[in-house]
């Protein structure tokens, strides 16, 4: 079994913490999120208490990039939260907000998606997938030399 690297196991005297992808939830037991994709079409899933949207997207196969692997170094898991489901949220730590002004498409409820992570109190979070992402490596950037 794998999990992802928000998860904690128990052992009988301290916890691990494991990184990989979380078993899918069984149909209906999981909390439903809806992503709005590039297309506009909506997809409802479901997803496990403590997944990150980022993993939510990778394990339904939605077209979010997240190139830094959640790491806080990109933007390119920018999403777009509705109004109700953003004001849940606390607010963006000052590294993700840095990571938020390069992000395409910006909006005044933007989050990145690696730092969302599913709650209960988020049943029925609305995320649209921005039209584009900005990668500066893959975009066209030279990387500069140390």
């Amino acid at each position: 079994m794998t999990i992802n690297r928000h998860t904690t196991l128990s052992t009988k005297d301290d916890k691990m913490l494991y990184h990989g992808a979380l078993p899918r939830p069984a149909p209906g037991t999981g909390i439903k999120v809806n992503f709005i994709t590039r297309e506009g079409e909506t997809v409802t899933v479901e997803a496990n208490d403590g997944e990150s949207l980022l993993d939510i997207a990778r394990a339904n196969d939605l077209d979010v990039e997240g190139a830094c692997e959640a790491s806080l170094a990109c933007s390119t898991c920018h999403l777009i939260l509705d109004d109700d489901s953003f004001d849940k949220l606390e607010e963006p730590s000052d590294e993700e907000n840095d990571m938020l002004d390069l992000a395409f498409g910006l909006s005044d409820t933007s989050r990145l998606g690696c730092q969302v992570l599913m709650t209960k109190d988020l049943e029925g979070l609305t995320a649209k997938i921005p039209s584009a992402t900005r990668n500066m490596y893959v975009d066209g950037a030279k990387p500069k030399h140390h």
